[in-house]
C-alpha cells in the first residue's frame, strides 16, 4: 500500500526504556512532517526511483555537515552558559 492511500498498519511496541520510545516517537513525527511536506514517504521515493542513490548520498552529506555545525554551536552556547555563571558567582563572591 502506498503512503497516499493511508497506514496499512501500525504495530504496538511496549517499551522498557522511555528514551527509546520517545525516539521512536520522533520518528514517526518526523515522518508525517515530511509526508506532508512532500507528498510521499521514503519508501515511495526508493520504489517509484524518485532519486537515486547519488541523491541519498548527497543527501546524508549534507544532514551530517548541518549537524557537526549544531554541535559547534550548542558547544559554544554551553561555552558562554559556563562562562556567564562563573561571572554571576564570582560578582555574588565579591558582594558578600
Amino acid at each position: 500500500m502506498d503512503a497516499k492511500d493511508g497506514i496499512d498498519s501500525r504495530k504496538e511496541y511496549a517499551f522498557r526504556d522511555p528514551v527509546v520510545r520517545h525516539v521512536c516517537d520522533k520518528f514517526v513525527s518526523r515522518s508525517d512532517v515530511g509526508y506532508e511536506k512532500y507528498g510521499s514517504t521514503l519508501d515511495d521515493e526508493r520504489r517509484f526511483k524518485m532519486k537515486g542513490l547519488q541523491k541519498y548520498l548527497n543527501d546524508i552529506q549534507e544532514e551530517l555537515m548541518d549537524a557537526v555545525l549544531y554541535i559547534q554551536t550548542a558547544r559554544e552556547e554551553l561555552r558562554d552558559l559556563s562562562e556567564e555563571a562563573m561571572i554571576r558567582k564570582f560578582v555574588e563572591d565579591e558582594e558578600i
